[in-house]
């Protein structure tokens, strides 16, 4: 596992982070699901690139 896989992670948990907290604040759901996007795109390049699938 390298640096950019693990920054890529870190991102994600906090984009994950930031939708719980948008949710609980009531903000819109456009917000949220720009967040989930995020951190859906986030969180699968860091585990492809932990697993060697994208270089």
């Amino acid at each position: 596992m390298n640096s950019l896989s693990t920054v890529l992670i870190v991102v994600g948990l906090f984009l994950v982070g930031g939708i719980i907290s948008f949710l609980k604040q009531g903000m819109p759901k456009s917000v949220i699901v720009l967040l989930g996007i995020g951190a859906a795109m986030s969180l699968t390049a860091g585990l492809l690139r932990i697993e060697g699938l994208w270089a």
